[in-house]
């Protein structure tokens, strides 16, 4: 079995169950789902261009545990509640995302924890000698 690291941040939320924000394992970064949450761990309630950026914030600062940053995702999971949000989702992500872009895969789920509007989980590739 591959050793894994476990990436910790107070710059994004902590885990509000049992797993880890993130896990560094053969040559991988896998980040748990973020929703809106904030760093103390407060749900934003708004816009979901608002909570998609915050999300993003979030991934960024458990990214940059591993020298790493957005432009590392290889691979997004995003789940929106209502299928409706896809148009400004896609928006916010061209803002927020340079070509190349990742893969990505959107579905709509019946339910989200915290009743939330948006969740994002990422994989991301290491940098090959800490190089960004």
């Amino acid at each position: 079995m591959h050793k894994k690291k476990i990436i910790l941040s107070d710059m994004a939320p902590k885990a509000i169950g049992p797993y880890s924000q993130g896990v560094v394992s053969n040559g991988h970064i896998f980040l748990s789902g973020q929703i809106p949450l904030d760093k103390n761990g407060e749900l934003l309630d708004g816009a979901i261009e608002k909570q998609v950026e915050l999300i993003f914030d979030n991934i960024r600062a458990l990214l940059e545990t591993q020298n790493c940053n957005l432009q590392n995702i290889v691979k997004l999971t995003v789940f929106l509640k209502d299928i409706q949000d896809f148009d400004a989702v896609n928006t916010k992500m061209v803002e927020l995302l340079d070509e190349p872009y990742p893969a990505r895969s959107l579905v709509q789920a019946a339910a989200l924890p915290k009743n939330v509007d948006v969740e994002i989980e990422v994989i991301a590739g290491l940098n090959e000698n800490g190089d960004r």
